[in-house]
């Protein structure tokens, strides 16, 4: 079977698909015309990449909150040691402030980076919750350039872009 029978096969089917499963399938789908695409050109290791993404999409389930509150908590914490081991904060504030302003500032407007959307995607979170929670986010992350506080902004940064990791690696 290739994309296009499954593709097919899906968009047929997916009006019975609970939403969680509708996303899954979805997604491996689409990893897997990625990876027919790779294939087409010879690339044996993004075919194998994106096979694999898309088999993490099939079978993934959703992160119990407990884990995900316990690695952010180890995450702040590292990159607070990071900030006291840089001294002046020459290097950390070069990077927010001077090599990377544009592209923090995109990463917090954009949803697609923000865990709670995908959380709605799932059916895990009502839809006017993840909402509420971006905008908190969003004031929260001004709050921090406002405040040139780098270790907020540069935590906040990091988390959307393991959200998007995530999508990446597990479909």
């Amino acid at each position: 079977m290739n994309h296009d029978h499954l593709k097919t096969r899906q968009r047929a089917e997916r009006h019975a698909h609970t939403p969680n499963l509708a996303i899954r399938v979805h997604r491996a789908i689409s990893w897997l015309h990625r990876a027919e695409l790779q294939a087409g050109q010879g690339d044996k290791d993004g075919e194998f990449i994106f096979l694999w993404i898309a088999f993490n999409a099939a079978y993934a389930t959703v992160i119990d909150e407990r884990y995900r509150l316990d690695e952010q908590r180890t995450f702040k914490a590292f990159l607070q040691k990071l900030a006291d081991l840089d001294g002046t904060r020459a290097r950390l504030d070069g990077l927010v402030w001077e090599a990377f302003p544009g592209s923090i500032r995109v990463l917090f407007d954009n949803p697609y980076v923000f865990q709670d959307f995908w959380n709605f995607q799932n059916g895990t979170l009502p839809e006017d919750e993840w909402k509420r929670r971006f905008e908190d986010a969003k004031r929260v992350a001004k709050a921090a350039l406002a405040g040139r506080d780098t270790v907020t902004v540069l935590g906040v940064a990091l988390t959307r872009i393991y959200t998007l990791r995530n999508q990446l690696m597990h479909g």
